[in-house]
């Protein structure tokens, strides 16, 4: 199926019991056991079925397997963020004393759990000075575990050269860990690219309205671990808590998202409720036709933001000058992301004018809902970076992150062009 019928579709047909079309909430926390022999084939993962919803639930699973599915993943795990997510995405293949290679331009909490809080594990993390494959490679040594990266960066807008990053990190043994919020697999599917794991917060463009926050972690099943044993012991060596299981003999090619439930879901607790995985697939039902509109909404305004004399300057990868609009032709299919940054005549002061005087425009930290965001970045969501980080994450003091909904576009350049008046006087 294309992924707009699987959008719709996928992981689902009906309830076999009541018949029902819409994906039931199974808001229950556990279920009964046939046995005591049942019970502890479940919990020495001996047979499928479900035992405790912080494991497993059955409106979870519909969303896991649609998004699996959106994604061409063998495997998938929701949890409770985005943040969640990758947290475990990286913790399933490292441990104290080995390192996390990265691109700059991040989220600015995904910085800060790189290279703050995991670093307190004695997991390191290490920040190339740019996106380029070449610059990840430079950093990769005999105690990195993986590399990752953001599709489309938060806020810079750059998009990553999944293929050719893929290429590193294989060269050197160690899977690409690849976070797909911005563009959502509607635009692009990182696994087909050589990605061997994909992230994403569900909060923002899939869930798409601003209500529900989670996460997911999806794994393409193809990175050979038993290849590389000596790395990844954590998957390949006896698993004393679960008496010497073995991810990779026990799940075979989802080894890796079977560990990532397994033991940290299990043990960490990040849920995702059932109600927010209904939410979400509701939320997901519709992604394709929004995206389609997000993605035209801000050309317009980008093209609208350049040809502004009150404007300096436009970060929008769609512009034919812009160095990654190859990249949008190779991966996005020419469709540039709603999210993009600019700047107004007047630096900090002029911008701070311009965000205060919007009317449409929402003035908050999230992205990817149906309604137009605008949000400073270096005060709110990167304010724990220095000035340095901030400069090559893509963001300056006077920089605007706009995530651009999907209201009319004449309402949209409308309350862009009061905001500028209100900035830039005369």
């Amino acid at each position: 199926m294309r992924p707009e019928t699987i959008a719709l579709h996928g992981g689902f047909d009906c309830d076999p019991t009541t018949k029902s079309v819409a994906v039931p909430i199974y808001q229950t926390v556990a279920y009964s056991f046939d046995s005591a022999e049942h019970g502890a084939a479940l919990f020495n993962l001996e047979v499928d079925g479900y035992r405790y919803s912080r494991i497993a639930n059955p409106t979870v699973d519909v969303l896991e397997e649609r998004m699996m599915q959106l994604e061409g993943g063998r495997g998938a795990l929701c949890v409770s963020s985005g943040q969640a997510a990758l947290h475990f995405a990286v913790l399933a293949v490292t441990e104290a004393g080995r390192n996390v290679v990265s691109v700059p331009q991040l989220y600015g909490t995904t910085h800060t759990l790189l290279g703050h809080l995991l670093p307190k594990l004695g997991i390191g993390a290490k920040f190339a000075d740019s996106d380029r494959p070449e610059a990840i490679a430079a950093l990769i040594d005999e105690n990195t575990r993986a590399v990752f990266c953001e599709t489309v960066g938060n806020p810079a807008g750059n998009v990553c050269d999944i293929e050719a990053l893929a290429e590193v990190a294989h060269r050197a043994a160690v899977p690409l860990i690849v976070d797909n919020t911005v563009p959502t697999p509607i635009l692009v599917r990182p696994i087909d690219y050589g990605a061997d794991v994909v992230v994403h917060s569900l909060t923002k463009f899939l869930g798409g309205h601003g209500t529900t926050m989670g996460g997911i972690i999806i794994d393409s099943g193809k990175f050979p671990w038993t290849r590389y044993a000596a790395r990844y012991p954590m998957l390949t060596e006896p698993d004393e808590s679960y008496h010497g299981l073995v991810y990779t003999d026990h799940y075979g090619p989802t080894a890796y998202i079977g560990r990532c439930r397994s033991v940290f879901q299990r043990a960490l607790g990040a849920v995702l409720s059932p109600f927010s995985a209904f939410l979400l697939l509701q939320g997901i039902e519709t992604v394709a036709l929004r995206m389609e509109r997000h993605v035209e909404n801000a050309r317009r305004v980008a093209e609208f933001l350049r040809a502004d004399p009150r404007v300096t300057s436009v970060s929008y990868a769609g512009f034919p000058e812009s160095p990654y609009y190859p990249l949008v032709q190779k991966y996005l299919k020419g469709k540039t992301c709603s999210l993009l940054t600019f700047a107004v005549r007047g630096g900090h002061d002029g911008g701070t004018r311009f965000y205060d005087a919007l009317k449409l425009f929402k003035r908050l930290v999230n992205l990817g809902d149906a309604k137009s965001l605008a949000c400073h970045p270096a005060s709110s969501t990167h304010r724990q970076m220095s000035p340095e980080q901030q400069r090559l994450a893509g963001i300056g003091p006077e920089t605007l992150r706009l995530s651009i909904g999907i209201e009319h576009i004449d309402d949209i350049l409308a309350d862009l062009d009061q905001a500028l008046a209100a900035a830039v006087p005369g």
